[in-house]
């Protein structure tokens, strides 16, 4: 198991910004707002050549009932609770405050609780260290908190990390053998072009160079504020794993969690909620809100909540166009479907998402929708299951020759118009990548091909072969057959 170390202290002393260096990455929304992150997050890091898994908390708070201050609370316990150490944080500028001390009392008692067979040790970081003159008298009065000798670090600067390195050196295991995942390993075409008329390439029957049983699937749930995201992933979860409640805009980071379903590795990602650009006026929505598309971004399946007494407004239409544009596989989840009363209220409301998104979404027909009520646990499991049929599909890989035979019918029944009064033939198909499925057709002349053939192909690409509901991409290719060319 890789060595947890969680992140604490009071708000905006720089537990974000340690845990973005620590990461390399800027996973975590940095603003001097007090009180950006609510829930804990976790990724992986280094401190030099150690890997370890870094727990990013909320601001500890002095707060112990159902407001918003009082549940991240709640989840910085949680995070404490993953955690094989704890890297106590304080501000060195403005020295040891009463809520310092307070939470260093309250630290020590949640140290004690064991995680295996070991306490859990606590090392003391004083930062914003830049000078050894601006946190002189910060660092003499950290003595007090009693966890040791502290340490002058500065997040923002990469300060005092190697001494981070050598104060949690004599926690970490012994060396695993852990090899990293890569990416894909799809194969390398060095010449597309060289492909046309191939009787050797046959995408389906390729070996790909990895498992992918053992890699998880990424399925990032996206929607508007307040549609009900985290309630999801919590119900997924069963258990409380990110803040809830009614107040919109709760989600800030995107929360990945590490998660088992049915036998399969799932990384489930809870975004916050993305509004129109127009109604976005404050500089830490606006980051929450990037944090969302680079989410959807990784993910591999995207599932897009919306609201059953609101249904796919101009918005949803928006965050959906972008996920197809992404070539992300997309799965609809009505939630709050349990406040539709009326059996006449159902039918129209799916009456009405078949509407909207054959007319507003007419590039992929048939997008799969699963009526769902997250906090009354309903259809979860068949909207999992149709997570995973639809991420099957997106893997899926046609014959070569197959696609050519169905490529020379679909010509014969409705020929390419005519260019200059010559015809436009199409030479050849074959299959190039998945992820989304990608298609590289060879034509005599392909900037003569109308938009409305490349349609026509595609959509029989996905009626004949089983590809309804995810996105497809065409590559119209010039033809090296000399009888095709003038």
């Amino acid at each position: 198991m890789t060595f947890t170390i969680a992140i604490v202290g009071r708000p905006n002393v720089g537990k974000s910004t340690l845990f973005n260096r620590l990461a390399k990455k800027k996973l975590a929304i940095v603003d001097d707002t007090p009180g950006v992150t609510r829930d804990w997050r976790d990724a992986e890091g280094y401190l030099f050549d150690q890997k370890i898994r870094i727990i990013d908390t909320a601001g500890l708070e002095e707060s112990f009932d159902d407001s918003i201050e009082g549940r991240m609370r709640r989840q910085t316990e949680d995070g404490i609770a993953q955690a094989d150490a704890v890297l106590f944080l304080i501000d060195g500028r403005e020295g040891v405050t009463p809520i310092d001390e307070h939470f260093a009392g309250w630290l020590r008692k949640q140290s004690s609780r064991k995680k295996g067979n070991k306490p859990k040790p606590v090392v003391l970081a004083v930062n914003k260290a830049e000078t050894d003159k601006a946190v002189a008298s910060g660092m003499a009065e950290a003595y007090g908190l009693g966890f040791g000798q502290p340490i002058p670090i500065s997040s923002a600067h990469g300060i005092g990390i190697e001494d981070l390195y050598h104060a949690f050196e004599p926690y970490f295991p012994e060396d695993d053998e852990e090899i990293e995942d890569g990416l894909d390993q799809l194969p390398d075409i060095e010449n597309l072009d060289d492909l046309e008329g191939s009787e050797d390439f046959d995408f389906a029957a390729l070996e790909i160079q990895e498992d992918d049983e053992e890699k998880p699937i990424k399925i990032a749930i996206v929607g508007r504020p307040n549609v009900g995201k985290s309630t999801l992933l919590n119900a997924l979860l069963e258990e409380h794993r990110v803040m809830t409640g009614p107040e919109a805009g709760i989600t800030r980071d995107a929360i990945a969690v590490d998660w088992e379903y049915d036998g399969r590795k799932i990384k489930l990602v809870d975004t916050a909620g993305m509004r129109r650009k127009s109604k976005i006026d404050h500089n830490i929505e606006k980051m929450s809100v990037e944090d969302s598309l680079r989410a959807i971004r990784l993910a591999q399946v995207v599932v897009l909540v919306i609201d059953a007494e609101n249904i796919l407004e101009k918005q949803d239409l928006q965050i959906a166009d972008h996920v197809l544009s992404e070539g992300r596989a997309l799965v609809l989840a009505i939630n709050k479907w349990d406040l539709m009363k009326q059996e006449e209220d159902k039918k129209e409301t799916l009456a009405l998402i078949n509407y909207k998104m054959e007319t507003s979404l007419g590039q992929v027909r048939d997008i799969p929708s699963v009526s769902i009520s997250a906090i009354k646990n309903r259809n979860l499991g068949f909207l999992m299951q149709t997570i995973l049929d639809t991420y099957t599909l997106w893997n899926k890989r046609v014959p070569t020759a197959k696609m050519n035979r169905w490529l020379a019918a679909r010509e014969s029944q409705n020929p390419a118009p005519l260019y200059e009064g010559r015809s436009n033939r199409l030479r050849y198909i074959t299959q190039i990548n998945i992820r989304p499925p990608t298609f590289a057709v060879w034509v005599s002349r392909p900037k003569s091909l109308p938009e409305t053939y490349k349609r026509y192909l595609m959509n029989g690409l996905r009626e004949d072969f089983g590809l309804k509901g995810i996105p497809l991409r065409l590559l119209v290719r010039t033809s090296n057959n000399p009888f095709g060319k003038k």
